[in-house]
């Protein structure tokens, strides 16, 4: 019981300022923690998200055929393909523990970045396979932004912070 308080009010206090106030606050606000609204449709749309990343990495570990045939067809060998199911499989890890999901969504981001250009490279449709990695990193940080206090933060413009 002890430990469930803890963590309660570890994940009730502002990282520089100590226990937060009991003062209602916008969810908006890049310091306030987030409503419940908030918290479940960033939940849900980081579990889109997760679910499809998921899906994708272990085809890619399993080597199942249409993984093997859409790596070739970019232009890499089929030997790199559970390489990169477990690249992803890290990513999603640290995106899943609550105290490195930031850091997991850079990474994603990194990740997701380097399928769009291998996309741009071949050739690859625009809407479709292009932009899909934009859709889902979309889905990641959308519903990191929900949920999470520290990445409001992150990416809160200079206005909303006082400055």
């Amino acid at each position: 019981m002890t430990a469930i308080s803890t963590s309660i009010h570890h994940r009730d206090q502002d990282l520089t300022t100590g226990p937060r106030a009991e003062a209602p606050t916008s969810a908006a606000a890049p310091g306030a923690a987030p409503s419940r609204r908030a918290l479940w449709a960033g939940r849900v749309l980081s579990g889109l998200g997760v679910l499809f990343l998921t899906f994708d990495a272990a085809v890619k570990v399993l080597q199942l055929f249409p993984a093997d045939a859409a790596t070739a067809q970019l232009g890499f060998p089929a030997s790199l393909v559970p390489t990169l199911g477990y690249l992803q499989i890290a990513c999603l890890v640290t995106y899943l523990i609550p105290r490195t999901a930031v850091l997991g969504a850079v990474l994603w981001t990194g990740y997701l970045g380097g399928a769009i250009a291998i996309h741009v490279r071949v050739g690859s449709p625009l809407f479709s396979h292009t932009l899909f990695p934009i859709y889902i990193a979309a889905l990641l940080w959308a519903g990191l932004w929900l949920r999470d206090r520290r990445a409001r933060a992150l990416l809160a413009s200079p206005a909303s912070l006082g400055r």
